[in-house]
């Protein structure tokens, strides 16, 4: 069975499932067969990776497609980038699409200023990334950036609820709002759980993949009273929660609920976001940041 997300990822731009100011501006340039360097960054699962497809696709432009949090250093740049963007194109204009670019070191970041200058007559670039502050600013202003609003839930639940009757799924609409509810706004979270929870042609909901999404806003209680931190780890792990890149942006804004040392509080969040680009074991990290906040 194939993946719904891919089954589902959208052609063109009326099947995009998004900001209609950004649909707008993107068709402009598929009408003109023009295209500028794009930066487009928003939160996961708003559909950042599909449009950057979408683009080359409509296009038929000779691409290249680089996961950046699997390939962020410079020989990616000097042993992949360079080679395709300095070869002869059968389609005219060439398309380099780096995924998760805030996930490409800053040395890595900065040669690529160069690259995009380089080959500006032949190449284009679209990055996508999760957080617009981890890409430089002399990237940024390279670039048109846009911000990639995630779709309402009314728009998500029309979407899923196309899809479900496509695939011939019996289901309720209060299942269907349950799980759109809980992973909101990562449609591709959504998709994923919908596809997971089907048995027999049957859309059957399971505890795990619904798991408490307030876990955040109980950390912060839990910081607040100062609980120890085995309760904490506990409330992570009730959770089913894998990645933790919302819950540094709840502890910036709520600091001053759970501390009087802010300065100090924002410091050890911000050290702590930035290690956690790197770490293999995402809970540890977010672990040893709250073991660490509990004690200012």
């Amino acid at each position: 069975m194939d993946l719904f997300v891919e089954k589902y990822r959208p052609n063109n731009l009326e099947d995009f499932v998004g900001d209609n100011t950004v649909r707008a501006k993107i068709q402009e340039y598929l009408d003109t067969g023009t295209l500028q360097n794009l930066l487009l960054f928003g939160p996961a699962g708003t559909g950042k990776t599909s449009l950057a497809k979408l683009i080359v696709d409509q296009l038929n432009a000779d691409h290249l497609y680089i996961n950046a949090s699997d390939e962020r250093g410079i020989d990616t740049i000097r042993d992949k980038i360079v080679p395709f963007a300095s070869s002869i194109g059968f389609n005219g204009l060439k398309i380099v699409i780096l995924d998760e670019a805030d996930y490409l070191t800053p040395q890595a970041q900065a040669t690529l200023r160069n690259t995009i200058e380089t080959f500006s007559g032949s190449c284009r670039f679209i990055f996508t990334c999760n957080y617009l502050d981890r890409i430089i600013s002399p990237l940024q202003s390279r670039c048109m950036a846009f911000g990639i609003t995630p779709p309402s839930k009314k728009e998500v639940g029309q979407h899923v609820l196309k899809i479900c009757e496509s695939e011939g799924i019996n289901f309720t609409k209060e299942d269907l709002g349950q799980i759109i509810i809980t992973h909101y706004p990562d449609l591709r979270k959504i998709l994923n759980t919908i596809q997971g929870s089907i048995k027999k042609g049957e859309l059957v909901l399971d505890s795990k993949s619904l798991k408490n999404t307030e876990f955040e806003n109980k950390i912060i209680q839990c910081l607040k009273n100062k609980t120890n931190l085995r309760d904490i780890r506990q409330i992570i792990a009730d959770s089913g929660a894998t990645q933790f890149e919302s819950l540094f942006r709840t502890l910036y804004d709520n600091v001053e609920e759970y501390t009087t040392n802010i300065g100090d509080a924002i410091i050890t969040i911000a050290q702590y976001q930035y290690e956690y680009t790197f770490v293999v074991d995402k809970e540890i990290c977010i672990a040893a940041m709250l073991n660490k906040l509990l004690k200012l």
